[in-house]
């Protein structure tokens, strides 16, 4: 068995020599303040060229410009072919182009906006999977309860990992802080069908997860039996007997202050004054 051998084309010295016809190609399109110093050449075939110079222009740094020359057989002039720009080593590059459908994550649908569905999408399946008689198909058509594709196995289960590792799965600080799992609650709503052994819907008013999916071992503190509060009793107003009076020993700090408050009351019996009348 023979190795195939490639051969490369030698460098065309009339090519190779057009440095000052590649520099001025540039020159005239972008100015000579953005040409730098002569890089090297390299071959791209027979008789043609290419010469590689520095970008001045701050805003590529690292790129190089090419300008590609060749000459005709039997020819002595070198005329130019293209001149681009091209990133050399270190150059600035743009991220690698992803297509919309890989660039799309959740909340990014507003308004007005369509997002369509691959026919060949493995989350979907037809809708009439279970059922092979074309009369049945009619009847549901007819009744409006046909869909053209329902929810395959495989997108079933990348929603059951889906739901059960965000924010409304088992594995979150306010799961973790609950007093129970929703599947105790009395305000959780099981799904129906083969989701609904793992998964329901909120329906507290006053819990984060009011109308959203969670996984039955989520959990939060407006469960339904969190905690009872007591009754609460309401103090009623002292009772005040006015009728009654209490006995005070006579050497108590208490008399002695009664008796002091009574005499600068009362009117002395022992002075006597005109009162106008005999």
């Amino acid at each position: 068995m023979s190795r195939t051998r490639s051969r490369t084309a030698p460098l065309d010295q009339a090519c190779v020599a057009a440095v000052d016809l590649a520099r001025s190609a540039i020159e005239e399109t972008v100015g000579p303040d953005q040409v730098g110093e002569h890089l090297g050449v390299e071959g791209e075939g027979e008789r043609v060229v290419t010469h590689y110079f520095a970008c001045l222009d701050h805003a590529y740094r690292g790129w190089r410009w090419a300008v590609t020359v060749a000459r005709a057989s039997r020819a002595r002039n070198v005329t130019v072919s293209e001149v681009v720009l091209l990133p050399g080593a270190g150059a600035l590059l743009p991220p690698e182009w992803v297509p919309w459908s890989e660039r799309l994550r959740p909340g990014d649908l507003g308004v007005g906006d369509l997002l369509p569905t691959a026919a060949d999408d493995d989350r979907l399946a037809p809708g009439f999977t279970e059922t092979a008689d074309d009369s049945e198909r009619q009847m549901i058509f007819e009744y409006g309860l046909g869909r053209a594709r329902v929810l395959s196995p495989i997108g079933r289960d990348r929603a059951v990992r889906r739901w059960h590792s965000g924010e409304s799965g088992p594995h979150t600080p306010l799961a973790h802080a609950a007093p129970a799992q929703c599947s105790t609650c009395g305000f959780y709503w099981p799904l129906a069908g083969a989701l609904g052994t793992g998964f329901g819907v909120c329906t507290n008013e006053y819990a984060p997860d009011d109308g959203r999916v969670v996984a039955a071992d989520h959990g939060c503190g407006a469960h339904s039996e969190a905690a009872v509060l007591p009754h609460q009793v309401e103090p009623t107003s002292p009772i005040l007997d006015d009728l009654a009076y209490d006995h005070l020993p006579e050497d108590s700090p208490e008399a002695d202050l009664a008796g002091s408050a009574d005499l600068a009351g009362s009117v002395d019996d022992t002075d006597t004054e005109p009162l106008g009348h005999s």
